[in-house]
């Protein structure tokens, strides 16, 4: 039993993924830079909190993978805020403890699973509310405006640069 448990760990030897045309990696890279640019630039100007780490990992899948379901604009939106919202309820009903954490990650994915707004990147937003212990204000900034703009440059960016529509779905 032990033994084919561990077997499973070896994988099923399916090949990596195709390396992507170096156009491909220009152009997220590009993507990358403007939505990360657009964001903090407008922070600096207003002096207001408007970026999360984990909208690094959105512009990972908005500008390198816009056709995935997770990389929609619902999912990127709701996601963020499901995931925040959560991580603060779960702050405040339960304090800063290692176990709240844990109920606020799990819940996060289970509420993005169920109203079918799944964002990874989202996931970890119950980890920084954990970290940095911050008020409900941070669910509208830098959540809610941060991954709006987010959208709102893919939108504009991925039709400029590509022949296929995105969003794929609202």
């Amino acid at each position: 039993m032990l033994i084919k448990w561990l077997n499973k760990m070896k994988g099923d030897r399916a090949p990596r993924a195709a390396a992507p045309a170096p156009k491909a990696l220009l152009l997220a890279w590009l993507g990358g830079f403007f939505a990360i640019a657009a964001i903090a630039g407008l922070a600096h100007w207003a002096h207001a909190p408007l970026i999360l780490g984990s909208f690094g990992a959105s512009c990972v899948l908005l500008f390198g993978f816009p056709d995935s379901p997770f990389s929609q604009p619902r999912h990127v939106v709701f996601g963020h805020v499901i995931s925040t919202l959560t991580g603060l309820v779960c702050l405040t009903l339960f304090g800063p403890h290692w176990w709240a954490l844990a109920i606020a990650v799990a819940t996060a994915i289970a509420l993005m699973m169920w109203t079918r707004t799944v964002h990874p990147p989202a996931g970890s937003n119950p980890v920084i509310v954990f970290l940095m212990l911050p008020g409900w204000g941070f669910l509208l900034a830098p959540t809610l405006i941060g991954a709006c703009m987010l959208v709102v440059v893919a939108l504009i960016y991925n039709n400029l640069i590509r022949e296929a529509n995105y969003p794929k779905y609202w």
